[in-house]
């Protein structure tokens, strides 16, 4: 039997909870520069791909000097919308959403390789960095799109007790930190809905975060890392 997760139901549209770990539950984060580099690709991807103009650099060879094009990362802008996300030393969860089907494993894919080869080659390692394939489960319901954002943003409670402070979107969702590739207003425009305020029973993000009683975790089930 497969572990949870794994096997993914692939939509255009789709919005996803994605996580994994490091093997072994090792940590992948092991520092503030490990956290900032797996950030960075992410804005990379996520950002208006750069002006190819402006790309054009020089190199030498026998001598001669040439004109070229620097390789760019690969870009999922407009293809992929980060939701929310939370970085923790040992494992990631994000919150995305998919415009085409193939969308998200090429994003995820890619995303995880490229820091593996970084954080392989800064700790002097071989081999996997992370515990299998990404696990990735759709979100069908916007109740479950709710209380998968507060588990989120909640994680970081086992190591903190500021969770604001965090390598999380929390901060963008208090609006304490504007990030272009970070877009809360999915979830938050919920709480400008009437209709859905019986649904939070909140006036606000941060009190559904940290005051709501019942436990995301328990509502969500099998959409949370085992």
């Amino acid at each position: 039997m497969p572990a949870k997760n794994v096997v993914k139901t692939y939509i255009n549209n789709g919005i996803y909870h994605i996580y994994n770990r490091g093997v072994e539950k090792r940590k992948i984060f092991q520092d503030k520069q490990d956290y900032n580099i797996f950030l960075n690709y992410i804005k990379e991807y996520l950002s208006p791909p750069p002006d190819i103009s402006q790309l054009k650099t020089q190199f030498i060879l026998q001598g001669e000097t040439f004109k070229g094009l620097r390789r760019l990362p690969r870009n999922y802008y407009k293809k992929i919308t980060l939701i929310a996300y939370c970085l923790l030393p040992n494992h990631f969860h994000l919150l995305i959403n998919q415009n085409s089907t193939d969308d998200m494993q090429e994003f995820i894919r890619s995303l995880c390789t490229r820091y593996s080869i970084y954080f392989n080659k800064k700790y002097d390692r071989v081999g996997g960095l992370f515990q299998g394939p990404y696990k990735a489960v759709i979100v069908t319901e916007d109740n479950y799109l709710l209380h998968l954002s507060r588990y989120i943003h909640l994680n970081p409670k086992d190591y903190t007790k500021d969770i604001i402070n965090t390598y999380s979107s929390y901060a963008e969702y208090m609006g304490l930190r504007r990030t272009e590739w970070v877009k809360p207003d999915i979830v938050l425009g919920f709480f400008n809905n009437p209709a859905t305020q019986e649904l939070i029973k909140t006036n606000n993000y941060r009190d559904f975060v940290e005051k709501y009683i019942k436990d995301s975790e328990a509502i969500l089930g099998n959409m949370t890392l085992e």
